[in-house]
């Protein structure tokens, strides 16, 4: 029995699901923490599985080559820069007023009967430095205002803002799920920003424009007096406590998308430049500038001085800034890097090699796997980025080794990170945020951001699963 379970591939595959069905069970029933449930059932599944303790946690005198370090260190010393700067990236766009000013001229530009569109690009743009939920306490004013304007249903214009700040955080780098997938499928973030993007927009499309606009018409929803109330009081507090007085001047529409713009342009220029100028002596160039965590730092530096030193703000006030949108990030990290080590745990156990056998006798493509793993976990434990890291792990051994293109493969974690949002329901912190924000009665959160929620999944996943056919 226990060389069957250990060697064979009937045994290993009934141990991997053993293990995620603890893992959803400490988490689920026991409400233990993520971090705690991944690292948990990883070592449980490694001694099971017959691992060495010298191969699990190393020895008393060195650990550096044990699955915990390496699997812990590979891919936080891939993400951990890329968030952290990602996150003081959107801290300062954020504290600068810059979402004001972009949805006040998108609201110019598309107007009343436009406004809605205006929102989803709003948070289609915002949203790609900052944090879902960060997007939604600082943009939900705004939707407020404009609702009541409109005298129209809060729902017509909240879903366009949610599928916009939604898409980006599951579809695009920094955002933590994307980044954890590509340094789990070893993929470019320059290929996963243009993946992200021609698979994400159709579904943007369809789930906050189409279905936005449909369901909006349907589920009234007014937006309370205390709402607006509660806005005014924030930003009269906001002005006396000194944060952001009321005369520093606003930074222009075109420096706030420049901003932004930067290090995606710096990304996809090292990505593609090893095609377009193999063998020029820009190249080395742009590969240093184009590296993630290098883009990032020019961009923070960027928006620190033309948003921040230039506007007045002084530097300690920065630097105070930046060390408090680092705080929430403690946790993303953790689970980040154990879910790496539950991966890494799966891979040595060899249940990689038996599920490629597997798939490849059954006739299943690795992306079709790769969606499905990712909606189930998604489905019982609520978190998309524990769904993300355990079905990267999971996937990681199908495509190492394998003749899959880089292209290939981010289609691959667009899949991923499309499962992982698919259906947000009570178990998930998102959907009490935006049942919480936009006013809305579980049944109707349950109508509105999980219909929208899913349709996002489907449509980036048929956009990836039809373009992996032809690449």
């Amino acid at each position: 029995m226990i060389h069957w379970l250990q060697h064979e591939t009937g045994g290993l595959l009934l141990l991997s699901a053993a293990a995620i069905a603890v893992l959803l069970f400490l988490i689920i029933k026991v409400k233990l923490e993520p971090f705690i449930s991944l690292l948990i059932s990883a070592l449980a599944l490694a001694l099971v599985a017959g691992l060495s303790v010298e191969q699990i946690v190393g020895t008393a005198l060195s650990q550096k080559n044990s699955l915990l370090e390496t699997g812990f260190g590979g891919i936080l010393g891939h993400i951990a820069p890329i968030i952290g700067l990602g996150t003081i990236l959107g801290a300062i766009l954020e504290a600068s007023g810059g979402a004001d000013v972009l949805t006040r001229r998108l609201l110019g530009v598309f107007g009343e009967r436009g406004a809605p569109l205006a929102m989803g690009l709003a948070g289609l743009i915002f949203g790609i430095p900052v944090f879902f939920d960060i997007g939604i306490f600082v943009l939900a004013p705004l939707v407020y205002i404009t609702a009541r304007r409109g005298g129209r249903s809060l729902v017509l214009y909240a879903m366009p803002l949610l599928a916009g700040l939604s898409m980006t955080h599951a579809f695009l780098p920094p955002h933590p799920g994307p980044v954890a997938a590509a340094g789990l499928l070893g993929v470019s973030l320059g290929w996963l920003i243009v993946m992200g993007l021609v698979c994400g927009l159709p579904a943007f499309l369809v789930a906050g424009v189409a279905w936005g606009a449909w369901i909006g018409k349907r589920i009234h929803v007014e937006v309370p007096e205390d709402y607006i109330v509660a806005e005014e009081a924030r930003e009269k507090e906001i002005e006396e406590d000194g944060d952001k007085p009321a005369e520093r001047p606003e930074p222009s529409l075109a420096l706030v998308l420049f901003i932004i713009a930067v290090p995606l342009v710096l990304i996809l220029l090292a990505t593609f430049g090893t095609v377009w100028w193999k063998g020029s002596a820009a190249l080395p160039v742009l590969t240093f500038l184009g590296n993630p965590a290098v883009a990032l730092t020019i961009a923070v530096l960027l928006a620190s001085y033309l948003l921040g030193v230039r506007r007045g703000v002084p530097a300690a006030e920065l630097s105070d800034l930046a060390t408090k949108s680092l705080r929430p990030i403690g946790m993303i990290l953790l689970v980040v890097g154990a879910g790496a080590f539950f991966g890494a745990v799966i891979s040595a156990t060899g249940v990689g090699k038996a599920l490629a056998g597997t798939l490849s006798d059954a006739g299943l493509p690795v992306i079709v796997l790769a969606y499905l793993i990712s909606c189930g976990l998604r489905l019982a434990q609520g978190s998309a980025t524990v769904a993300i890291v355990t079905t990267g792990g999971i996937v990681a051994p199908l495509v190492q080794g394998h003749d899959h293109s880089q292209a290939h493969i981010a289609l691959i974690a667009v899949a991923i990170s499309a499962g992982s949002i698919i259906a947000s329901h009570v178990n998930d912190g998102g959907f009490w945020i935006v049942s919480r924000y936009f006013n809305m009665s579980v049944r109707d959160t349950l109508k509105t951001w999980t219909v929208l929620e899913t349709i996002l999944s489907l449509v980036g996943f048929a956009v990836a699963g039809a373009l992996s056919i032809v690449i």
